[in-house]
């Protein structure tokens, strides 16, 4: 099955020197949810390597938003 990952804006995720590469190998921890239709994964955390990629925090708010008050 091929499922769509929903990652975050990429200006968020270049500034943390995070690439991606068609052919990459990556394990993804999220949300599994229904979009328009299609089942997406709403990525928590990307892990590629022995480097990780965090999204979002422990309550699924997106980390390139800032802290929440």
């Amino acid at each position: 099955e091929t499922i769509s990952v929903f990652v975050g804006p990429e200006q968020y995720v270049s500034s943390q020197n995070f690439k991606f590469e068609k052919g990459d190998k990556i394990e993804v921890k999220g949300s599994k949810v229904e979009m328009r239709g299609e089942n997406v994964i709403l990525a928590a955390e990307i892990k590629k390597g022995d480097k990780v990629l965090k999204l979002r925090d422990e309550n699924g708010m997106p980390l390139w938003r800032g802290p929440r008050r």
